[in-house]
């Protein structure tokens, strides 16, 4: 007997943003060969995608090619494109929860979930995250997690996420970095099957450092734990400079990068392929990912929100999910 595959869970994310018109443009693109359930109210999607509200996982793939199968939460009101309502903001942090118990329940494959409004939350729901990660991290009970963003053209890691950028140099330590390389080469060898991942480690500073002329991180403990870590049977490159990492011929050296903090990270994918990337939450007890893109309060509603990123993001869970 073939089993009926199970769907990929999807949360609405912010309602005022784009989320909800790039999920439907999504299923419209993936109906064939993705099936799908999406987590919310479903007064908050376009009214020229077909729906069906469902009571359980297990009824979306019979659906999902001819409709978007919704699992409804009432958020109490519609909304409106581009303006939060704060009275959403404690049904858009439940709805991920609800996402999150569905996977690890065995009931769906793997979680995607469209941009969040961090401000919208904490003005509304008093929401205590820097972000859906740490969010993420909390509700699976995990004390560490590695944010991979990853596209056809890139794959990188910012070892510190979303802090400001002067406390980067303190935070970053031998041990915090030590962790999120070893997390970034699980990952690649665990989900996309890279039995000895290749990883290029970026300095701190400008030129590395430059022997100390520029800083002394990457002198006094970058480069002793990578030489350690090679010497343990990684594969790794660096600390090399974060300007000279991202061209063509750089890439091809490594499947993966290591960047120091957040925009040396980000700039480089969204610039190289910011229609596709796709964010993976490395660490977790299941799959994670999300389009690479915010709410874009500016366009939302308008009808011209590309659901490139999300379409890659839901296929690459479903992809991740069966490997």
């Amino acid at each position: 007997m073939t089993q009926t595959p199970l769907p990929v869970v999807i949360s609405c994310g912010e309602p005022a943003g784009i989320g909800p018109e790039v999920v439907a443009r999504a299923w419209a693109a993936l109906a064939d060969t993705v099936p799908m359930v999406w987590l919310g109210d479903p007064r908050h999607l376009p009214t020229d995608i077909p729906h069906r509200i469902v009571d359980t996982c297990a009824e979306a793939p019979a659906i999902s090619a001819t409709a978007l199968p919704v699992l409804a939460t009432d958020f109490g009101s519609a909304a409106t494109p581009g303006v939060p309502n704060h009275t959403h903001a404690p049904h858009v942090i439940d709805v991920i929860a609800k996402g999150v118990a569905l996977v690890r329940d065995g009931q769906a494959t793997a979680l995607c979930t469209a941009p969040i409004h961090k401000k919208a939350l904490m003005d509304g729901a008093e929401f205590a995250y820097p972000g859906h990660t740490e969010y993420l991290a909390a509700l699976a009970g995990v004390d560490n997690v590695v944010m991979m963003l990853a596209s056809d053209q890139l794959r990188v890691v910012p070892a510190t996420i979303h802090i400001a950028l002067d406390q980067v140099p303190t935070t970053l330590t031998s041990q915090s970095l030590r962790r999120t390389i070893e997390m970034t080469h699980a990952g690649l060898r665990d989900l996309f099957g890279i039995a000895v991942p290749r990883l290029a480690i970026a300095g701190l500073n400008p030129h590395a450092g430059e022997g100390g002329a520029m800083g002394r991180q990457e002198r006094d403990w970058i480069a002793p734990l990578i030489d350690q870590m090679r010497n343990e049977g990684f594969d790794l490159q660096g600390p090399q400079p974060a300007d000279t990492m991202f061209h063509a011929a750089a890439r091809a050296r490594y499947d993966a990068a290591i960047a120091m903090y957040h925009d040396q990270a980000l700039i480089p994918i969204k610039t190289l392929d910011f229609d596709r990337g796709v964010n993976i939450t490395l660490g977790l007890p299941f799959i994670r990912t999300s389009p690479d893109h915010g709410t874009a309060f500016d366009i939302a509603g308008s009808g011209v929100a590309n659901p490139t990123s999300m379409i890659e993001a839901i296929r690459l869970a479903h992809r991740l999910a069966l490997s």
